[in-house]
């Protein structure tokens, strides 16, 4: 993709699915356009995906 960002969208936003949001949000040639989990609030997501770590 010559110029362009490339999109992803996350399907689950565990554990995994918040680090890989994380990292795809501090670069700048990834764009995130969607993350999928019926189970998690948009609140939930803005909450915690700057709060949690695993390490």
């Amino acid at each position: 993709m010559a110029g362009g960002k490339i999109k992803i969208g996350i399907n689950g936003f565990g554990r995994i699915g918040r680090l890989v949001a994380r990292v795809v949000l501090q670069r700048d040639d990834v764009e995130l356009v969607a993350v999928n989990d019926p189970f998690i609030t948009t609140e939930y997501m803005v909450r915690f995906l700057p709060t949690t770590t695993s390490f």
